[in-house]
């Protein structure tokens, strides 16, 4: 059965507003922010890693299957606008393209490890950048962040059929920096030379000291030790003992 002119351009319109959705518009938005550990823990921010409160009881909606995949998207601070959610697991963008997009999903999870109902004696953390053996082209590879940033992260759910659900992006995060070692301010510098100077004079005077004694000390104990020459004779005495001393042979008849 065709249509009619008029019911073609009542069509139109609408098709055009399917085609022009973007990929993603229809995801449930989660209202939790990513938060870093805020547990007596040492590293919490490293030069290449930081660390994050578990999202527990955070994917209990009912678009959300236990099957489904929750990643933690890692983004560069600017490029946060520019995230577009993949629409299948092929798509999932791995630590080496991030120099390109500025974002990729790691941490692969279900919703059954973010339970509510874990016990609050275990300490419940996700570190970011913790895997060094795991090669950057690896799909949900954890590898080290390669920079100090700042980065800002969210998490993505996604089942067979595409993205599902989606939280907020966190605040920006940067990474510690190694300082280098900065020499002392001008104004002591000349104090210090002179403390330097001096030091260096006592310390050639007691070397000098040193070998003085040391040269003396050989030269006194050569001088007051008798050494026999080649030509001198030198007698040795001998001695029998009593129990050693044995009668001259007698020889054979």
């Amino acid at each position: 059965m065709g249509l009619s002119g008029g019911q073609s351009r009542l069509l139109m319109p609408l098709l055009l507003l399917l085609t022009s959705l973007q990929p993603g518009a229809g995801l449930e938005h989660i209202s939790y922010v990513p938060q870093l550990s805020n547990a007596t823990l040492a590293g919490t921010v490293t030069q290449s890693t930081f660390t994050l409160e578990q999202p527990r009881g955070q994917f209990s909606h009912p678009s959300i299957s236990d099957f489904d995949a929750i990643w933690l998207v890692v983004a560069h601070g600017n490029a946060t606008q520019n995230f577009t959610a993949p629409r299948s697991a092929e798509d999932t963008p791995v630590p080496a393209d991030f120099p390109q997009r500025g974002y990729y999903l790691t941490l692969m999870a279900n919703r059954a490890l973010y339970a509510g109902s874990q016990p609050s004696t275990q300490l419940r953390v996700l570190r970011v950048g913790n895997d060094t053996r795991c090669s950057p082209r690896t799909r949900g590879c954890n590898h080290p962040l390669p920079g100090p940033g700042p980065y800002r992260v969210k998490f993505l759910v996604m089942s067979d059929r595409g993205p599902v659900a989606e939280t907020q992006w966190s605040s920006e995060t940067r990474l510690q920096q190694a300082q280098a070692l900065q020499a002392a301010p001008g104004p002591q510098s000349a104090g210090t030379v002179v403390i330097t100077a001096v030091l260096s004079i006592l310390l050639a005077l007691v070397l000098t000291a040193l070998l003085a004694l040391l040269v003396y000390t050989c030269y006194d104990t050569c001088q007051s030790t008798p050494i026999s020459g080649p030509g001198e004779p030198v007698g040795v005495r001998r001695y029998n003992t009593h129990h050693m001393f044995s009668p001259p042979a007698v020889g054979g008849s």
